[in-house]
């Protein structure tokens, strides 16, 4: 339904720098230059197809869903290339409000809970959008409430505990010790603990063994995350090398920890949220979707639905469209999801 153009961004897939490390972080690894060079790449594609009058989307995910806001106010307010709408696939929307960002919000453990009892209720076959409805209204009512009175307040902590245990399905002694309050890394590592596997970020439902089961800590990587590369290092390069034909010895990297390690986060801000704002406001015909997986939890859906509730409604209902789909980070992997996404995709094209 739409034609696509594929960015790798610098250090990643078969993109690489012309100059010295010093000089390639400054231009390319950090939050702002990223933004600035990427949009350029934009608009020089588009001049040099012809085709800065065809329908425009930005569409990124992850912490391309970082940068797909800031990309269209870029194009918009300085490069002077307007954009008919935004797509952001589980995206990582605003770091100020991610886990551990603050000692004083109950906003990190609020955010990832639903996705902890949406994956609890899936393995019970009983995940559904009315079952989330009432887990949505509980994380925002009376858990909100019962964080912000503290661990001081008793009846709070066992409300708390109770109501954690209820929906995560986690031991109640564990989640006793941890006053209710469970970041993702300990939910991953005992949920799963029974059966000596280990849950991923992305999609906490998709385990692989433990190779290290006694420790007090996670010893591996991500499982999910380790288990993709190859496949989709494979597939990619065959695709480019044979497919399409373009001939090349460098190598494809599928994901870069040396650009990783090198990356300038800066300040954790709402800076995406904020041009996301700005970037609507200044086009009454644009639209906006943001689609998640109901079990993510790297980028987990409720961060983006809290976003979206405060966001101002900008003249038309649903200028902002948040869907939420069964799955994890990469939800479209799953069939029934992958349609649903491209028919309500298709529906905001037209």
């Amino acid at each position: 339904m739409t034609d696509l153009v594929f960015i790798d961004p610098i250090g990643t897939g078969f993109s690489r720098s012309l100059v010295d490390a010093d000089a390639t972080k400054k231009a390319f690894y950090a939050n702002d230059p990223d933004i600035k060079y990427l949009s350029k790449v934009v608009y020089d594609w588009l001049v040099k197809e012809g085709r800065l009058r065809s329908p425009k989307y930005v569409m990124g995910e992850s912490y391309g869903g970082y940068r797909a806001p800031r990309i269209a106010y870029e194009l918009q307010s300085q490069v002077g290339v307007g954009i008919n709408g935004l797509i952001m696939v589980s995206p990582y929307l605003d770091p100020a409000s991610g886990d551990g960002a603050t000692a004083l919000s109950p906003l990190p453990w609020m955010i990832d809970l639903p996705s902890m009892a949406a994956a609890n209720l899936e393995r019970k076959g009983q995940l559904t959008p009315a079952a989330m409805a009432e887990v949505e209204a509980y994380t925002r009512g009376d858990f909100a409430r019962d964080l912000l009175l503290g661990r001081a307040n008793t009846e709070a902590v066992q409300r708390v505990v109770s109501n954690v245990t209820r929906l995560t399905g986690l031991d109640p002694a564990l989640v006793q010790r941890m006053g209710g309050r469970v970041d993702s890394r300990t939910f991953l590592r005992e949920v799963h603990r029974n059966d000596a596997t280990i849950g991923s970020i992305y999609d906490s439902n998709v385990t692989a063994f433990d190779p290290f089961p006694w420790s007090p800590r996670q010893e591996s990587n991500d499982p999910l995350l380790d288990a993709l590369i190859a496949p989709t290092t494979s597939a990619m390069v065959d695709f480019v090398t044979r497919e399409v034909g373009w001939k090349t010895d460098a190598r494809y990297n599928a994901l870069s920890y040396a650009v990783n390690a090198a990356w300038d986060r800066g300040q954790p801000a709402d800076t995406p949220v904020s041009d996301l704002r700005k970037a609507i406001a200044n086009d009454p015909k644009m639209r906006v979707m943001i689609v998640h997986g109901w079990d993510d939890l790297s980028c987990p859906f409720f961060a983006s639905r809290l976003i979206v509730d405060q966001m101002p409604a900008f003249g038309v209902p649903e200028r902002v469209q948040l869907r939420v789909y069964p799955g994890g980070h990469m939800f479209y992997s799953r069939t029934g999801s992958g349609a649903s996404f491209k028919a309500d995709a298709a529906a905001m094209y037209r």
